[in-house]
């Protein structure tokens, strides 16, 4: 086994191979202009670190967000480009579930917050409960809501939404951006339990389709590589001309 994971869902840009039993390498950068001309690279230099071509990749795993319309593509269309080529599976997984299952957030039985940065002054939030060994298990999300109207009843809060409204959230716990290293461990231990996830186009099994505003239910798990978005883009497509010249 030898994957590929790749999240673009926030500022930072991050890739990591996994051989099924630990990292072999990652490279993280954080520019949120800057995902388009730093993805590529960084996977040449993960393949490059564990001598490694893409030709021996198993899987390719990618963040799904919720996350920012452009930044969020790249990564999906890199890893689905990938698959395509190579003829291997593409799984996706929500990003907040990556940082939760990176955060230490206490004992067995404690929920926790995971919130990020949705801009517009709102955060992109999900709620999540530590299950022993199996990690932590989501129990209410994602959402997209002002900080003051997510029900944080002073629970610990992991993300950069944390960070950025200390206000509401108090001090941040743990990562502030998902890593591909999180990402990859997360999935690898999915794939080795035999969770059985949508594929991309092209490998075998055509991924579900989501509703168009996002808001449908998210299973936590493996998931088709299609953006999360709660949200509708701001860009709509025009409906038809209303006639304005009556009959002649």
């Amino acid at each position: 086994m030898l994957i590929l994971a790749l999240d673009t869902s926030t500022a930072a840009v991050t890739a990591a191979l996994h051989d099924g039993s630990a990292v072999l390498a990652e490279r993280t950068a954080l520019d949120a202009r800057k995902h388009a001309e730093l993805l590529a690279p960084s996977v040449d230099q993960v393949l490059a670190e564990a001598g490694a071509g893409v030709g021996d990749l198993t899987a390719v795993v990618v963040g799904v967000g919720p996350g920012p319309f452009t930044g969020l593509r790249v990564g999906l269309v890199t890893a689905r480009v990938l698959g395509a080529a190579l003829g291997v599976d593409v799984h996706g997984v929500c990003s907040l579930d990556v940082l939760a299952a990176a955060a230490d957030a206490g004992e067995t039985g404690v929920d926790f917050l995971v919130a990020t940065d949705a801009r517009r002054r709102e955060v992109y939030w999900a709620r999540y409960v530590r299950d022993g060994d199996a990690g932590p298990r989501r129990v209410d999300g994602p959402r997209v809501d002002l900080p003051r109207e997510v029900p944080s009843a002073g629970l610990p809060v992991v993300g950069r939404g944390a960070a950025l409204y200390p206000e509401q959230f108090g001090d941040a716990v743990g990562p502030l951006e998902p890593s591909a290293a999180a990402l990859a461990g997360l999935a690898a231990r999915w794939l080795r339990d035999g969770v059985e996830g949508p594929r991309a186009p092209g490998t075998g099994r055509e991924p579900q389709v989501r509703t168009p505003d996002g808001k449908g239910p998210v299973p936590f798990g493996l998931l088709p590589p299609e953006p999360l978005y709660l949200r509708r883009p701001d860009a709509m497509t025009p409906g038809a001309r209303k006639r304005v010249l009556g009959r002649a």
